[in-house]
């Protein structure tokens, strides 16, 4: 199979799989219950006052015709407008997602650098003294409160031994912001060459970084371990080591055949932590999307959460989408199968 009809193919699978995300989130509000005529209009508003905000925001019209508005409103990049912020949602989202990025990025890709050897040298030896101290670790990662770690992580090394700056942010108080390039402070720091904004922006975010890469290594641990173990066991692994192969062949034979799924969860957690990520951005004021989108579910801005919504799901596509294809170049039979 080609490259490009493995392309067109995904392509066709997304567009109705896109159809039924915006669909989603414009039931969202209506199925929730959520009344943003009255979160709009305030509790001293008249009759006519609330029939002018729902004409302005088209919910006087039947369902199909309001679908139909939304639709056309997202494709030209129209997400409404955050009563909290008075902007439009997708500028600030825009502006807080390389935020989030970087938080995300830098924690999973830790994640996965401590959690595949780990989960790998376990399967290995299983049942050893590595093995059961390494279950042990992805046991404590997948249980522990993610709020509660971050808020331990500032009690220890902010309150007790003063080693990590508090937890106000992205970058210290009395530190000037680098110039904007990329949206993040550590990059654009080093950019402008700003060695005192670089070394604050690297100093607040070892803390979340940290408690990320905890959560993310758990369960990489524990799939990377069992998909390893499954390989090992299989007939042609077997065979290998009865031919007398070196054990580095052999590893690397395992390590071979174990990758596609290994990075295929790996793109999972990659998905699945943008919603834990908001909790960490919320204990240490990060300030990104993740503790926009809980402001915004907090406060009932319906605009907002609406936005939020879409863009996870599209960044879940997203991402299983460059999974897809770096398996595909990795392992092209894989998608034969």
């Amino acid at each position: 199979m080609t490259f490009t009809r493995f392309f067109l193919r995904r392509m066709m699978m997304v567009i109705p799989l896109l159809v039924g995300i915006v669909f989603g989130t414009f039931m969202l509000i209506r199925v929730g219950g959520l009344d943003p005529v009255g979160l709009l209009a305030g509790p001293t508003a008249t009759a006519e006052e609330f029939d002018i905000i729902r004409a302005e925001l088209g919910l006087d019209q039947p369902l199909w015709a309001q679908f139909g508005i939304y639709i056309g409103n997202v494709l030209q990049g129209d997400l409404g407008e955050s009563w909290l912020s008075t902007r439009p949602v997708l500028d600030d989202m825009l502006d807080r997602v390389p935020v989030t990025l970087e938080l995300l990025l830098w924690g999973v890709g830790i994640g996965a650098i401590i959690g595949i050897p780990i989960g790998l040298k376990a399967a290995f030896k299983p049942d050893g003294t590595f093995d059961h101290v390494s279950r042990f670790f992805s046991l404590f990662g997948f249980s522990i409160p993610t709020y509660w770690l971050g808020l331990m992580m500032l009690f220890v090394f902010f309150y007790l031994l003063r080693w990590a700056p508090p937890g106000i942010g992205r970058i210290g108080l009395m530190v000037s912001q680098p110039p904007e390039v990329t949206g993040t402070y550590l990059m654009d720091s080093l950019i402008a060459g700003d060695w005192t904004a670089f070394r604050s922006a690297l100093s607040h975010l070892i803390l979340p970084v940290t408690c990320i890469a905890v959560i993310a290594a758990a369960p990489i641990i524990k799939h990377t371990r069992a998909i390893a173990i499954e390989v090992i066991s299989s007939d042609a692994v077997r065979y290998a080591k009865a031919s007398g192969l070196p054990t580095l062949t052999v590893r690397r034979m395992v390590l071979r055949n174990a990758a596609t799924p290994v990075l295929t969860f790996v793109g999972t957690e990659l998905t699945g932590l943008v919603g834990t990520t908001s909790l960490i951005e919320y204990v240490f004021a990060w300030g990104g999307l993740g503790q926009y989108g809980l402001n915004a579910i907090i406060n009932g801005d319906f605009t907002a959460v609406q936005g939020y919504v879409l863009f996870l799901a599209l960044f879940s596509i997203f991402v299983f989408l460059i999974i897809d294809f770096v398996v595909f170049l990795i392992e092209p039979r894989a998608e034969l199968q």
